[in-house]
């Protein structure tokens, strides 16, 4: 029997001994009053369902230690909070404790307070980490005292709020804590607002500065100033904008963070591979951060965002651009000893001293020089010329259709290679993607240079005739066995925007087996639809030319990114098997053409809404867009109309499916309609922008008289630009001969408006259409400045 009583005891001893030793070293659900974790005791706090972990972290590499919180699933342990972001602790000697009054409290090895919460109530009993990654401090009752969700650093959580008095920071560079230069709050307009605020410069660059609020989408008549995402992946504001992930839906883990380069995302966790997938972004176009690039530098597209020295200046740091660059030179120059140096398609935001519009370039020159603050000028070619004096070069951002250069003033000794980074036609309809070379100070000669390409052509060729069998048998295998494989959905998603994948039975329920037909074209017949949740849709049934994979995933990788208050809206897809289904909003109006050349015609104030809304949504395109997305068929059945009579451009981006002398294709369907097409494809030359340009002109044209100008033509001819410009000459001859006034306006509208229309609007409107059908491509306008000049003229 005393052999059993010791026996007992000895296992009872050697369980509990087992059980302090293994909780010595395990994690914790809470923290209480009085006790500490250390930064060598490697004992966390962790959250019931094992999400999060709350703890000491160190970057790799480093000594330093971070009191932070980070994603327990995610393959880097990605942080989401830390309390001491520019307060590092040391590895040694460092901790967290909860005090007798109530206060967390982080101290390093020399016992200095590095960090504390601001509790001082004899209440707080623990510390809890939720399972919304929220740490809280709370009382016996249960009752939250104080949450890390009040004081964000660069995330916001799901249920997290953003409000008045919050912020989210980013990181000052990649693999670092410290606090950066781009922030997220509520301005004191009450619209959320992505602003760059370094110690040189505070320029506020999302929503779209260049627009007014209501521009924009948002609303400032909001009492309050709340932001979330939810647990569905959409992302609120107080000021109406709304954005959803990609993969919108419950049961997936998601964060919004402000990046280090600045740019607002929504990510994804993929909890069988650990990594993030960004399922939504506020900019598609990065260089559109303002100082990503720092003081005296441009940001470029090569094809990815980079940043580059503007002429005659050189990095500060290379492992840091938002350093920006340092002239080369002393800027203590007499007008005698400078010279310009045009760095073209080139802008640099703010820091106008001066401003002149219609003004010559040689005057602006001349501007500049008689000022002593003058670093460079910006001549803008937006109908006259307009004239920018720069005083300092912020936001330098380099795009092959700014319409103008900028021309800055360096020693006339010093000499410099101009940035060419636009190298012949950026913007082509080809399927390709936007063609981006970065110019170089350096100089190679032309024959090693033709050698080396031809030998990587050659050695490309043969590895590529003998991947391409590997391949080929691949997909075949894979499509045919599995259907699309979890890497191209994946890779899908990454850069769409607000899609969601839909199956094929859903959308033959919601178009009632393709029952109700609205329009058909070269691309595909669309149906009218309704989905599960009542919304109405038009869904395309894409033919048989976009069977192929690499044709669409080419036009996901186009439409995918896009959205616009003027482009007809796309909510999601379908690819199964040989199905290829792509689901649009449904817009209520029909087409253009259904409002202008029939008796059912729109007044002048429609008219020149819709001109102006069609401008913009261009101008998206061409200047916003990552890829600068070209139409190539810009014509009235295109545009469609909204219940608010608002147009909406259609069939954006399906021309990069194309190739431009590809088997099967027709010019009349996929590359164009007569009448509407600019004379570059007849003379088979390189497509730009520009075509776009030139088909919005003679939409324009057609509006303004209400008559299709492709019905004009007189006799047998197979000229389709003779109409056209027959009517462009008779426009010009009636303008030359108005001698100042406007009574020529009134031969050329539409007689069916009976004289009910604004004079300056309707010669405004009918000079820039006039203008952008000019046969020289140089000559006409871009679609930026159309929108400029519209827009100066609105009533």
């Amino acid at each position: 029997m005393r052999d059993q009583t010791l026996k007992f005891h000895f296992l009872l001893f050697l369980l509990i001994t087992i059980s302090l030793f293994h909780s010595a070293n395990s994690n914790y659900l809470n923290l209480r009053r009085g006790a500490s974790i250390s930064v060598e005791g490697n004992t966390l706090i962790t959250s019931p369902d094992n999400s999060f972990n709350c703890g000491f972290y160190a970057l790799p590499g480093s000594n330093a230690y971070w009191f932070a919180i980070w994603f327990t699933n995610s393959k880097d342990k990605t942080v989401v909070w830390t309390a001491n972001r520019d307060r590092p602790v040391s590895s040694r000697g460092s901790r967290v404790s909860i005090r007798g009054d109530g206060t967390m409290v982080l101290t390093d090895v020399d016992g200095s307070v590095k960090w504390q919460t601001n509790t001082t109530s004899t209440d707080v009993v623990a510390a809890e980490l939720l399972n919304t990654g929220n740490l809280v401090l709370k009382n016996l009752q249960g009752e939250i005292l104080w949450q890390s969700f009040d004081v964000p650093t660069d995330t916001l959580l799901p249920s997290q709020r953003l409000t008045k008095n919050k912020r989210l920071t980013s990181l000052l560079r990649k693999g670092s804590f410290e606090s950066g230069y781009f922030n997220l709050y509520f301005g004191a307009d009450n619209v959320l607002t992505l602003i760059s605020d370094s110690p040189e410069t505070s320029s506020i660059y999302w929503p779209d500065p260049y627009y007014d609020i209501y521009t924009n989408g948002r609303t400032n008549y909001n009492s309050s100033r709340i932001a979330f995402l939810d647990d569905m992946g959409m992302f609120h504001s107080s000021d109406k904008f709304q954005a959803s992930a990609s993969d919108k839906g419950f049961g997936t883990k998601r964060r919004l963070t402000i990046d280090h380069d600045g740019n607002l995302r929504i990510y994804s966790l993929n909890n069988s591979t650990g990594l993030w997938m960004i399922a939504w972004q506020a900019l598609s176009q990065p260089c559109q951060v303002h100082g990503v690039c720092g003081r005296n530098a441009i940001c470029v597209y090569a094809p990815i965002p980079k940043c580059i020295c503007t002429p005659g200046f050189e990095v500060i740091n290379p492992s840091d651009w938002s350093a920006g660059c340092k002239p080369a030179f002393n800027e203590t120059l007499s007008n005698s000893q400078v010279k310009f140096v045009e760095v073209s398609q080139t802008d640099y935001f703010g820091y106008d001293i001066d401003f002149q519009p219609d003004f010559s370039m040689e005057a602006c020159r001349e501007l500049c020089l008689g000022d002593s603050r003058c670093r460079a000028f910006t001549y803008r070619t937006w109908g006259e010329g307009h004239c920018y004096v720069k005083s300092s070069l912020f936001s330098g951002f380099m795009s092959p259709d700014f319409p103008g250069s900028t021309y800055v003033k360096i020693p006339r000794s010093l000499q410099v290679s101009k940035p060419s980074i636009f190298q012949g036609s950026s913007n082509t309809c080809e399927h390709r993607e936007a063609e981006i070379l970065v110019g170089s100070v350096s100089k190679y000669d032309s024959t090693r240079r033709m050698v080396r390409w031809v030998y990587i052509y050659s050695f490309c060729g043969a590895l590529g005739a003998i991947e391409l069998i590997f391949i080929t048998l691949g997909w075949w295998f894979l499509f045919r066995k599995h259907g699309v494989p979890a890497s191209v959905e994946a890779g899908y998603r990454m850069i769409s925007s607000h899609f969601t994948r839909f199956n094929y039975g859903e959308l033959k329920k919601a178009t009632n087996n393709f029952r109700e037909e609205l329009g058909r074209g070269g691309s595909g017949i669309v149906y009218k639809g309704v989905l599960s949740d009542d919304r109405m849709v038009a869904v395309k049934r894409l033919g048989d030319v976009f069977q192929g994979q690499d044709h669409f995933w080419a036009e996901m990788r186009t439409i995918g990114k896009i959205n616009h208050i003027n482009l007809v809206r796309m909510w999601g897809y379908c690819s199964e098997r040989r199905h290829r289904l792509l689901v649009y909003e449904y817009v209520s109006n029909m087409s253009l053409d259904k409002h202008i050349f029939n008796s059912n015609f729109l007044g002048w104030k429609q008219r020149f809404a819709v001109a102006l809304g069609t401008a913009k949504g261009l101008a998206y395109l061409h200047h916003e867009c990552l890829e600068w997305v070209i139409h190539c068929d810009v014509k009235p059945e295109n545009i469609l109309l909204d219940s608010g009579l608002q147009p909406k451009i259609a069939d954006f981006g399906l021309a990069k499916l194309f190739q431009r002398d590809g088997p099967g294709s027709e010019i009349s369907k996929i590359r164009g309609t007569q009448g509407y097409m600019a004379p570059e494809w007849a003379l088979n030359l390189p497509i730009t922008a520009k075509v776009d340009v030139y088909g919005y002109g003679v939409v324009v044209l057609e509006m303004i008289k209400g008559i299709k100008l492709s019905n004009w033509a007189v006799g047998d001819t197979d000229d389709h630009e003779i109409p056209l410009k027959t009517f462009s000459r008779t426009v010009k001859e009636k303008v030359q001969c108005g001698c100042g006034n406007s009574s020529w306006v009134d031969s050329i509208v539409d007689p069916r408006l009976e004289g009910k229309f604004s004079r300056k609007q309707a010669e405004t409107l009918i000079k820039v259409g006039l203008s952008c059908v000019e046969e020289n491509k140089s000559k006409r306008p871009t679609m930026a400045s159309v929108v400029q000049i519209l827009m100066e003229c609105e009533e």
